[in-house]
């Protein structure tokens, strides 16, 4: 649920916050995106960021973390929608020593854990409206306690928070109170779907090429085959998904990367919504076919994975660990 280390995850995998969100050559958008953000670093105020799932949503926070004062201290990701509803209060701010049945010793919550630095909000739609009510009250007064505890510590994160909602959106359907996002949306930032940039697609995968190189000692480069279906790719995975395939043909190839499963390119073999039925072509793996199912019930439900989870009839616990699987390996084919 939460990562509570000061350095990016899967570093194996993609490169640096700075190195992607680099706009030397990317489209005018994320040129924008690029000084925006340089702005945002430069203050304390929260920042809200919204864009599609593997849009880049976490990068552009710790980017945010890295250039600004804080860059020394912890940045601490929580996502919001896994935290588990008997024990928010514990994993928020922490709890003393028999404060309730199983703890067996005092613990530090996500603010402490994140103290002087960043603690950025995953999902923040997904946080049970109860618990905005208490976290409003902590972001307001600058102090907590820990569950059992007497003693006020000092809240001192900087708040940057993502979701793949409409903020706005999400006041009016009762998901996020109006007042807790008023805190929030100090400074909004929109981070644009791959396939409205679709020339930063060459750009960044070579760039995720560029760092596996330099990980692993190795000169691989792409074959004309793979660039040419890279660009071909709507990509409905975004930046993790383009990160995934890059990554599998660079563990998979030689010398030069290439690819005809890992990509699936806008005319090739997939699901597809006709009439608010997905259709499957014979012969798709059962795996890929699960995946379909899962995602394509996940966008009819405007990314409600609660109502999703209920739909499919598996737990919202389930259904986080499939989208984990989804996320770490990419798409399957």
């Amino acid at each position: 649920m939460a990562n509570r280390t000061n350095s990016p995850g899967r570093a194996d995998a993609q490169a640096s916050p700075a190195t992607l969100l680099d706009a030397t050559g990317l489209s005018p958008v994320m040129q924008k995106l690029a000084t925006q953000l340089q702005l945002a670093a430069a203050t304390d105020a929260s920042v809200f960021i919204v864009g599609e799932s593997g849009a880049g949503k976490e990068i552009v926070a710790r980017a945010i973390h890295d250039a600004s004062d804080r860059s020394g201290q912890p940045f601490v990701a929580v996502n919001c929608g896994a935290i588990s509803g008997t024990l928010a209060h514990a994993e928020l701010f922490g709890h003393e020593k028999g404060s309730f049945t199983g703890a067996v010793a005092q613990n530090a919550g996500y603010f402490e854990y994140a103290s002087g630095g960043t603690l950025f909000l995953d999902e923040v739609t997904e946080m049970p409206p109860d618990m905005q009510v208490h976290f409003l009250r902590v972001l307001e007064a600058g102090t907590y306690q820990r569950v059992g505890g007497s003693d006020l510590l000092r809240a001192n994160v900087r708040i940057i928070c993502a979701s793949n909602r409409d903020p706005a959106a999400s006041v009016t359907d009762g998901r996020l109170r109006q007042d807790f996002l008023h805190r929030l949306l100090v400074i909004p930032l929109r981070v644009p779907p791959l396939r409205e940039r679709a020339d930063d697609a060459l750009i960044l995968a070579q760039r995720f090429l560029d760092t596996m190189n330099a990980q692993h000692g190795t000169q691989k480069v792409f074959s004309k085959h793979m660039l040419d279906t890279l660009a071909l790719h709507d990509w409905p995975g975004n930046v993790r998904e383009l990160r995934n395939v890059v990554q599998r043909a660079f563990i998979l190839s030689d010398q030069q990367l290439d690819t005809c499963l890992q990509v699936r390119a806008r005319s090739g073999r997939r699901a597809e919504v006709q009439d608010g039925a997905l259709n499957f072509p014979v012969g798709m793996p059962l795996g890929r076919a699960q995946r379909e199912f899962i995602l394509a019930t996940l966008a009819h439900h405007d990314g409600d994975k609660r109502l999703a989870a209920d739909t499919l009839g598996v737990s919202l616990k389930t259904l986080y660990n499939r989208l984990d699987v989804y996320e770490k390996d990419g798409m399957p084919e």
